[in-house]
């Protein structure tokens, strides 16, 4: 399913050739993101992300950066998390070493402008705006703020508006010269790869010095004893609320049970928590479960936009059925249709050029190495009920849960007798 190719200064080549396809995916990955800056200059990962489509040597403007990837009708997009950041272009085959031309171009020789940089700090701030005037994208970082504190993971990706308005060319140029080195870097090529693309990449990143990066600061989550409620009051006609506990990191040896134990509460529209907040009770119009795991930690949480008048009883249902996961086994049936989703979306995602090669470099940067589908299958496969008992009563201790809500809301206490811890 992947070839991979270690070049001598650490960049890796991860392949994943697929027969007949009419498209390749070419992606630049690096194993960093925003937990990998001080709180000086929070949100440089994502302003740099930003800036790498504003001009380099060879192509000045942003214009003549898009215009080669519309000329070939090329998808063309980036994204920054917390210990990932990726660019990546997905087209025609044959036009393959376009897209790694204009990639390289960017990731490697971007200009950062200072008339540029000032000019786009404006985007980033409105872009601020546009999450923080949003409760159902701002309430996700309440919850991480509350649970990480000031560690690297509880910050915003995106960054303030104070440290993106004193970000300079320099800050770029320390943070990318620290930490876009070839042993955090891997190239995907996804779809129908020509060898003469990989020796394209061999070319355009071999020779990048082998210097090495700085060790991920540690996430040093506080120590929770009682429950926490932090909530941000503002008007509104519903409250968005997340309900989290402890979670697993990446590479833990109960990942395929905890991917089950969460399709079975929280994936998709026949899931428990779908069935009973929203089906049974109306409480909510959107509910899921999110399992965030990092290198080194981890958080299970439950978000949901719910009635006001009925915002206690959302919360004790939630709390409900994550004890039922710790304390009562999931049946045969239950368990085979979990498994079944999970297999069917991961074939799903998989058949995709972009979706297939994300996947394999997420596994290569982040966790032990990449997988094949059948690898992931027999995983879930042998999954039991026992298996899901025992991550309940893992991750599931609401006397340590933490409970975020964006909202007109003002009695932390009362929602915190609603957990029942």
């Amino acid at each position: 399913m992947f070839e991979l190719e270690t070049l001598p200064n650490g960049a890796r080549i991860l392949s994943a050739p697929m027969r007949d396809a009419a498209s390749i995916a070419v992606v630049v990955a690096i194993s960093a993101g925003s937990r990998c800056e001080t709180p000086a200059v929070g949100g440089i990962a994502h302003f740099a992300e930003h800036m790498m489509f504003k001009g380099t040597e060879r192509r000045p403007t942003a214009r003549d950066i898009s215009q080669e990837i519309d000329g070939i009708g090329g998808e063309f997009n980036a994204f920054t998390g917390k210990e990932l950041t990726a660019y990546y272009v997905k087209c025609a085959a044959a036009d393959g070493g376009t897209a790694l031309d204009v990639l390289a171009d960017m990731v490697l020789h971007s200009r950062f402008d200072p008339e540029e940089v000032e000019r786009e700090k404006g985007v980033i701030v409105e872009e601020i705006n546009m999450y923080t005037d949003t409760p159902r994208d701002i309430v996700g970082q309440v919850y991480d703020a509350a649970r990480y504190g000031d560690s690297p993971i509880g910050r915003p990706i995106i960054g303030t508006k104070e440290t993106v308005r004193a970000a300079t060319p320099d800050t770029f140029r320390d943070y990318l010269g620290a930490w876009y080195r070839p042993e955090r870097i891997a190239i995907g090529l996804g779809g129908g790869v020509d060898p003469a693309l990989v020796e394209a990449v061999r070319e355009r990143f071999g020779a990048l010095p082998a210097d090495p990066t700085p060790p991920l600061p540690e996430t040093v989550v506080p120590e929770i004893t009682d429950p926490i409620v932090a909530i941000e009051s503002r008007d509104g006609d519903q409250a968005h609320i997340v309900l989290g506990v402890d979670g697993m990191p990446a590479t833990d040896p109960d990942r395929y049970p905890m991917a089950v134990w969460q399709a079975v509460l929280g994936g998709g529209m026949s899931s428990r928590l779908f069935t009973e907040v929203r089906e049974r009770r109306g409480l909510a119009y959107y509910v899921f479960g999110h399992h965030a795991s990092y290198t080194d930690t981890g958080s299970y949480a439950v978000q949901a936009g719910v009635d006001l008048a009925r915002v206690d009883l959302a919360v004790e249902t939630i709390a409900a059925e994550l004890r039922r996961m710790a304390t009562e086994a999931v049946d045969a049936d239950e368990l085979a249709k979990a498994k079944r989703y999970l297999i069917g979306r991961s074939v799903l995602g998989l058949e995709d050029p972009r979706g297939r090669i994300m996947f394999g470099l997420r596994r290569e940067l982040l966790e032990d190495g990449w997988v094949d589908l059948d690898h992931v299958v027999r995983g879930i496969e042998a999954v039991t009920a026992e298996d899901l008992l025992r991550v309940g009563e893992r991750i599931v201790r609401l006397d340590r849960a933490v409970l975020a809500a964006v909202g007109p809301l003002d009695d932390p206490e009362a929602l915190r007798a609603a957990l029942g811890a």
